[in-house]
């Protein structure tokens, strides 16, 4: 029987399992006491004063922008090579999403493209179809694949501007950086951002299902978050409920039904205990591919890099096209007719109908991205991936690229 090898599969185990069935067993299924326990543990882990759990990342990233008072009309920057909630939560709240090239070796936000578009802007020049003289308020960096940008150009960058920074962090635990190797790692979310932004969807290192978490060390934000992600009521329920609170309430502003469930927590615990021991499995797999994979001359590889503890949420791969004698859509046909899934991450906001129409972003805006992800692949990686699982990716890999040299002297012959 062929052996196929899936994007990626959930490393859920009995502990999991179990507390899970606690949950359902205590008759608390909602918001309740696993979450508080999630969010001080979560918390603690990264270094953070406050955290607010939520259904979503894409909930914590508008929670995050809303607390901070993002206003109808002005602009955030953040990199075109994201996904979509990245960019939203700053339509929800009315705001302007400056699209930003990606830097060519990381795939992260260049701030050079950054620092070009501000002053395009503030010159009174046209930008896609931005208006002129926009007020740019924020920035929201996204640590693509989970491997961490320098945090220390990030804050230099905003204080030079005077911006705020929430960290699209979806990818990035657990991750951290430091300044050389002689100074001590700092994790994501440890005072990386104003608000840093995490996800704990099915493919994430750690897992609730559907879940997220911002973190911040102002009591301020926390508090303005926490109460928006409940309908704006001035109590939860497990207060309301539990008997130790008042049933009484008042709505005090605006809110939404952001809340992460005990069932979500419950999952989430047992996770977070087990997470460095998932991102070390997730690291040697990269580690394997990047040594099976360095002499295939038609990929190019993400760099390791010794400053970094990169999460690897994601492999990406980018193919040498003109080497290769097929585009990128072919190359993925043929390794999933060799048992491999995989997937793409991801077209560019500015390549999407919405960004076009709306703000007229068009390829020539951000070359970088428009020309990196037409040849972007992300190869399978999670932390319960078998041996054989691993070197079949490599091997499929290996093969079609020679598979393609062949059918090139064959033409040329």
């Amino acid at each position: 029987m062929e052996l196929r090898v899936p994007f990626y599969r959930t490393d859920i185990r009995e502990p999991e399992i179990e507390e899970v069935v606690a949950t359902l067993r205590s008759g608390w299924l909602t918001t309740g006491p696993r979450v508080k326990r999630f969010e001080d543990t979560f918390a603690s882990a990264v270094g953070a004063s406050h955290a607010v759990a939520v259904n979503s990342c894409t909930a914590a990233l508008h929670l995050a922008v809303r607390a901070l008072g993002l206003a109808p009309g002005q602009g955030v920057l953040l990199p075109s090579l994201t996904f979509a909630a990245t960019a939203e939560v700053v339509r929800y709240e009315g705001g302007v999403p400056v699209l930003v090239d990606c830097d060519p070796e990381t795939l992260c936000m260049d701030l050079r493209d950054a620092a070009r578009k501000l002053i395009e802007l503030e010159s009174g020049r046209m930008v896609a179809g931005l208006p002129p003289g926009l007020d740019i308020v924020g920035m929201i960096p996204v640590h693509y694949g989970g491997l961490m940008m320098d945090i220390d150009e990030i804050h230099a960058f905003a204080s030079r501007h005077n911006l705020w920074v929430v960290e699209d962090a979806a990818h990035a635990f657990p991750a951290a950086w430091r300044r050389s190797p002689l100074e001590p790692w700092q994790r994501c979310g440890q005072h990386t951002a104003r608000i840093s932004c995490f996800s704990f969807y099915a493919n994430k290192t750690i897992t609730t299902g559907e879940g997220g978490m911002a973190v911040t060390d102002e009591p301020t934000l926390a508090d303005r978050m926490r109460l928006l992600s409940l309908h704006g009521l001035s109590q939860d329920a497990w207060s309301r409920y539990s008997g130790t609170g008042s049933w009484d309430y008042r709505i005090v502003a605006p809110g939404y039904k952001y809340n992460l469930t005990d069932i979500a927590a419950a999952l989430g615990i047992c996770q977070l205990a087990r997470a460095e021991e998932m991102r070390s499995a997730r690291q040697s797999i990269a580690l394997e591919y990047h040594d099976q994979l360095a002499r295939v001359d038609e990929i190019e590889l993400i760099p390791v890099n010794t400053d970094r503890i990169h999460a690897w949420h994601l492999f990406p791969i980018r193919l040498r096209l003109n080497g290769l004698g097929m585009d990128r859509n072919r190359f993925i046909r043929e390794l999933h007719e060799r048992g491999v899934a995989c997937s793409v991450h991801w077209r560019p906001l500015h390549l999407h109908p919405y960004y076009e129409q709306t703000f007229r972003w068009q390829s020539m805006d951000l070359p970088v991205s428009s020309r990196e992800w037409v040849r972007l692949i992300s190869l399978p990686i999670f932390s319960g991936m078998r041996t054989e699982e691993m070197r079949a990716v490599v091997s499929a890999v290996q093969e079609v690229c020679a598979s393609c040299l062949r059918r090139q002297k064959v033409a040329t012959a």
